[in-house]
């Protein structure tokens, strides 16, 4: 069978086991791609969805974001590690090898129908933010919508056929414009930090709402963090670097990464919880902007006005990049295990064209078309990224033989106690 991933995953020689102890550029790389992954345009509503809760709420989602982020991500990671048949083999092989042909198709799809919606909502965002930037900001007359989506796409497709380590190592240096505006958009509130968020705090709160609030709101620190799309692309990497290291490796890098998501996404969002009313916060969500459009309303700023767009710009196109990489991934997959059971396969070149023109048609017609069905698409996927990222890397550490050394761990009891309250909300808030 012709190794499916040759043409898009970085090929290094295993380090020797004192190599991988030190820290390389390749490592601050990947830190920084996993963060532009998880970081995106959700950051930018996260203060609203999860401040509206009030102040205990978003104070235990402080303290939860590190470990419900860092313990699911190395669980599938190392999921993805636990494969025998080759450095090259991705997540939907591992699932074959450990589950069986048939379960390999189902997870394989489930998969690919978890991220490719995401996707498809930031082709859309993408130009609606451009379109929009390009109107109101520029005062320019934007193309007709057709052009402009098919001139995005492309322009993102160039990034993608250069590779998967191209797409990594642009992903990271588009992180540092985005944190750079982030943490200054933050300090710049500090002066218009002001007491309502803690009047509201010591008035206290029924513990009844205060549990609801903290259940609906955990799924959104959850997906405002989650950057499961690129971990399978990180592990066969840290396969490819480290061998048998691989797990000690990953593991630093993923923490690396945690530590920076946490500090710089909840100082932004106290932030800006703390420049504004809890009656505010209320209205942004019911305007259902993002905070920034709320800021530069309230505020009248006309310099967070035209960075704001700007800012999106970047979030939402490194995201595109490190959720294309497993939409691409979930896609081969179900390519090459249908023609597999039927006893042929595809080579490595052919497979990257036939991903490509798919992804492209697929994502300029959406962007094109701007269907107002995307959020629930989202919301669908919810559910499936909830049961891959939480659920069944704990199932693996049970049922698989070179898992079972990291069973009995509090942490396992922890990550599955997240996953179904997570699983529990998103079917609550769709069905409520």
């Amino acid at each position: 069978m012709t190794d499916v991933n040759s043409t898009t995953t970085v090929r290094v020689e295993s380090a020797a086991p004192a190599q991988s102890r030190a820290w390389r550029r390749y490592d601050t790389t990947w830190v920084l791609g996993l963060y532009g992954t998880a970081i995106g345009a959700g950051t930018l509503f996260l203060p609203i969805n999860a401040g509206v809760g009030g102040f205990w709420p978003l104070l235990v989602l402080a303290v939860l974001a590190f470990p419900m982020t860092f313990y699911a991500h190395r669980g599938l990671t190392r999921f993805v590690l636990s494969g025998k048949r080759g450095a090259s083999e991705d997540i939907t092989e591992v699932v074959e090898e450990h589950f069986g042909v048939g379960a390999g198709k189902l997870i394989t799809l489930l998969y690919f129908l978890a991220i490719f919606p995401i996707l498809l909502v930031y082709s859309v965002a993408l130009t609606n933010t451009l379109g929009n930037f390009m109107e109101h900001q520029l005062h320019m007359t934007p193309p007709p919508r057709a052009l402009l989506a098919l001139l995005l796409i492309c322009g993102l497709m160039i990034v993608v056929r250069s590779g998967q380590g191209i797409i990594v190592k642009v992903m990271s240096l588009l992180v540092y414009p985005f944190v750079a505006a982030l943490l200054l958009l933050a300090v710049s509130l500090i002066p218009n930090w002001n007491g309502a968020f803690f009047a509201q705090a010591s008035e206290g709160m029924p513990l009844d709402l205060f549990f609801k609030t903290l259940w609906l709101a955990i799924p959104v620190m959850v997906f405002s963090f989650n950057h499961s799309p690129i971990i399978s692309a990180f592990a066969v990497d840290q396969k490819h670097r480290y061998g048998e290291q691989a797990d000690a490796k990953s593991g630093k890098i993923l923490a690396s990464a945690h530590v920076m998501m946490v500090l710089t996404v909840m100082f932004f969002c106290f932030s800006c919880v703390l420049a504004l009313s809890p009656a505010d916060l209320a209205a942004a969500k019911q305007q259902n902007i993002s905070i920034l459009s709320y800021l530069a309303n309230h505020f009248q700023t006309p310099v967070i006005a035209f960075v704001a767009p700007l800012i999106a710009l970047v979030a939402i196109t490194k995201s595109f990049l490190g959720h294309y990489i497993g939409a691409s991934e979930g896609f081969q997959g179900m390519i090459v295990k249908t023609l597999r059971s039927r006893g042929k396969q595809v080579s490595a070149k052919r497979l990257e064209q036939m991903t490509a023109l798919f992804m492209v048609v697929t994502c300029w017609a959406v962007a094109t078309l701007n269907p107002s069905i995307l959020g629930m698409i989202e919301n669908l996927g919810g559910p499936i990224i909830a049961c891959l990222l939480f659920l069944m890397p704990m199932y693996a550490i049970h049922k698989v033989p070179s898992l079972r050394k990291y069973s009995g761990k509090a942490s396992n009891v922890f990550v599955v106690l997240i996953g179904l309250i997570t699983l529990s909300a998103i079917l609550y808030s769709f069905f409520a």
